[in-house]
């Protein structure tokens, strides 16, 4: 009995360790997104639902999109969005045009706002939670699984899961952020990611 009870109590401080540790990680990524979110922009397309044609025009429009901003004759973050808010009826138009050449009866919605975003990786970028300027693009009811990425800087090419962000995202990165944003936000830390991935299950 002795032994259970110093089993469990030992259990529930590591426990309570734990669930401070995160607190603290919660705070903390709060802070330095307070610091980063000003020199970025973030991507977000959300689906009108979570039905596979609904997902699978979504991936369409992300792409379509992307290329045309790939394009946009925007040397900065805030050029880009007023780029965006000046051609937002004529990109609507051109995602509607794909949407109904595919046979779907809704339209899109395409706005510059802020959003809240969880903490999440990018291959071995990692942006904290927090809140972002955001460009953002509703398929319908938006009310599906969403993708999104950083679209300034130009980061979309990212695969979330394997990737490593290329030396020449790296350089526009530092013109952006200090030397400690920078490495708080690039890393290969294994407790890094052991933290992130704590998040990632308590979600």
């Amino acid at each position: 009995m002795k032994y259970q009870r110093t089993l469990l109590m030992s259990a529930s401080c590591f426990l309570l360790a734990l669930l401070c540790s995160i607190v603290w990680g919660y705070r903390k990524d709060e802070n330095l997104a307070e610091r980063v979110s000003p020199r970025i922009l973030r991507f977000h397309v959300l689906a009108n639902s979570n039905c596979r044609e609904d997902q699978n025009i979504k991936i369409q429009v992300k792409s379509l999109l992307l290329e045309q901003l790939e394009a946009a004759p925007a040397a900065s973050k805030e050029e880009l969005c007023a780029y965006i808010t000046e051609h937002r009826d004529t990109l609507e138009t051109y995602v509607d045009s794909r949407l109904a050449e595919e046979g779907f009866d809704y339209q899109s919605s395409i706005t510059v706002t802020e959003s809240y975003f969880p903490t999440k990786a990018y291959g071995n970028l990692v942006l904290p939670c927090g809140v972002y300027d955001t460009v953002k693009v509703e398929l319908g009811e938006g009310r599906g699984r969403n993708w999104w990425c950083v679209l300034y800087p130009k980061l979309c090419f990212i695969d979330s899961t394997h990737a490593v962000i290329p030396e020449e995202s790296v350089t526009e990165l530092e013109k952006l952020l200090s030397r400690e944003d920078l490495n708080a936000v690039i890393t290969d830390s294994p407790r890094i990611r052991i933290r992130f991935k704590l998040l990632e299950m308590l979600k």
